[in-house]
């Protein structure tokens, strides 16, 4: 059994910008702090070094002459500026010495000590402690070196040496605690660092925020899309190429909303087709059926009678005579019954429009009675037509010649009682109606919406008696159709009411 896949963890471009940012402030604080407490002394120690050797050159240029004699006046007043601005600007203490160190001159006043050390330690080498010292540079004219005071405990960056006139020069920087300003400067730079990272953070989610609302937004679209829900759209306004993007997203969105009803139409129109083929093939099969039926008892005794004919089994010239007369008969009721069929068919496929014109529909009403005066004494009935004035129409006269014939045989084989046939016209507004009434017993209500199919039958041994095949009323329905006109039927309590209308405007 396979393992159903979890679904994959989805991380938010909001908070990986977040968190990346944040990420990389915090090893920016981190290599900084490792920054200053490795290398921040040593680049301290190599900047007071190359602020020595500087000092040196200036101090260079003083003459033996401006030197001060051993308990004489102070020659400070006349150091040039350059001199005394370097030396406070760098916080630099420096004392100069002849030879046997009876002239000399310091930087400040008084430095008597940084004298002693000069000639005694430097210059005479009577210093033991001198070689204690970190040499950081040396010349040919000079050490720089890094020392410990021990009498006021401090370090110091020094540099000393001979000039070229013969005078001793010591020159030295106090070198504060670097370790501790390297500690102070990292918890300064942690304590800000993490107020930058908190508001800067703040800024980032904010900005992340804006910029990320158009990807979200697109995602819940394509999620939307994905469950075919095709109303949603990029709203949006980012002001850049994700813009772009949700408004292909809509036009896709609008496309595939449109396919998909085509589908569906295409879909509906299929089934409706196969609906209407299922249909068809089912009436096929009735029709056949039906036809089969129809067909068959005439052909029956069709053949059967002139079998009898054939084998001479009554030579009695009337039985002869009636045999020919039943195989006439079944023969003509064949010839109708296929001739209502291919009627009907042309009427149904369209192929047999009607032709509209203007006639008296009194005039032919009462022709369709003349024609079937016989029919209508063999059933001894009466039949009631009062209208004398035309009455004028619009329709194919032809076709509606067979409506009344139909109409009017379907009442004569089903009178009963009075034995009473009436037609009327009823002119309405815009049309004029024509019923046909006979006397009878009243059409089963079920059997009523039935009655406009093909072969179908409400009395079938009734039916039988008179030959109807059960396609009259199939062919009054076609006819009246194509001219878009109404049809019916109405029970009374006497009998039956057909009908149907006729457009008679101008």
């Amino acid at each position: 059994m396979k393992k159903s896949k979890k679904p994959k963890k989805i991380r938010s471009i909001k908070h990986q910008i977040t968190f990346t940012f944040i990420g990389l402030m915090l090893l920016s604080i981190l290599t900084i702090s490792i920054i200053n407490g490795v290398f921040l002394e040593k680049y301290y120690v190599a900047q007071k070094t190359e602020t020595l050797l500087d000092a040196k050159d200036v101090l260079s240029q003083i003459d033996t002459d401006s030197l001060t004699e051993d308990d004489g006046e102070s020659e400070q007043e006349s150091l040039p500026s350059e001199i005394v601005q370097s030396s406070s600007r760098n916080n630099l203490t420096w004392v100069l010495i002849n030879e046997d160190n009876t002239r000399y001159l310091c930087w400040p006043e008084n430095e008597d000590q940084l004298r002693s050390k000069l000639f005694f330690g430097y210059a005479s080498d009577l210093d033991m402690d001198n070689g204690k010292g970190k040499t950081l540079k040396e010349t040919d004219d000079c050490v720089v070196q890094q020392v410990h005071d021990r009498f006021v405990g401090m370090d110091y960056v020094e540099c000393w040496g001979k000039f070229d006139n013969g005078n001793y020069f010591l020159i030295r920087s106090p070198l504060e605690s670097i370790q501790e300003s390297a500690n102070i400067s990292n918890k300064f730079y942690f304590f800000v660092g993490i107020v930058i990272i908190v508001i800067s953070g703040m800024c980032i989610m904010a900005v992340t925020r804006k910029l990320t609302r158009p990807i979200s937004e697109l995602t819940e679209l394509s999620r939307k899309m994905t469950d075919l829900d095709f109303e949603a759209r990029y709203k949006s306004k980012a002001g850049n190429e994700i813009d772009v993007l949700g408004d292909n997203f809509n036009k896709m969105s609008s496309q595939l909303e449109h396919t998909i009803s085509e589908l569906k139409s295409a879909n509906n129109e299929l089934q409706k087709d196969i609906e209407n083929k299922v249909k068809i093939d089912e009436m096929r099969k009735e029709f056949l059926d039906n036809v089969s039926h129809e067909l068959k008892t005439p052909i029956a005794l069709v053949q059967g009678y002139a079998e009898g004919l054939k084998e001479n089994i009554n030579d009695d010239p009337e039985s002869m005579d009636f045999y020919c007369d039943v195989i006439i008969d079944e023969a003509a009721k064949m010839n109708k019954l296929v001739k209502n069929l291919l009627t009907l068919n042309q009427l149904e496929s369209g192929k047999d429009a009607p032709v509209m014109e203007r006639f008296d529909i009194v005039s032919l009403i009462r022709g369709v009675l003349g024609s079937m005066h016989i029919m209508i004494e063999q059933k001894e009935a009466t039949v009631i037509f009062e209208e004398t004035e035309p009455v004028y129409v619009w329709a194919d006269e032809f076709k509606i010649e067979e409506v009344v014939t139909n109409y009017t045989s379907n009442a004569l084989n089903h009178l009963d009682g009075e034995r009473k046939v009436e037609i009327k016209v009823l002119q309405e507004e815009d049309c004029v109606k024509v019923t046909v009434f006979n006397t009878g017993t009243p059409i089963p209500e079920e059997d009523i919406p039935n009655l406009w199919n093909k072969f179908y039958k409400v009395d079938k041994a009734r039916t039988r008696e008179y030959g109807g095949s059960g396609i009259g009323l199939s062919i009054v329905k076609a006819i009246i159709e194509s001219m878009n006109q109404k049809y019916g039927v109405c029970n009374y309590d006497n009998g039956v009411e057909f009908w149907f209308t006729l457009d008679c405007r101008q």
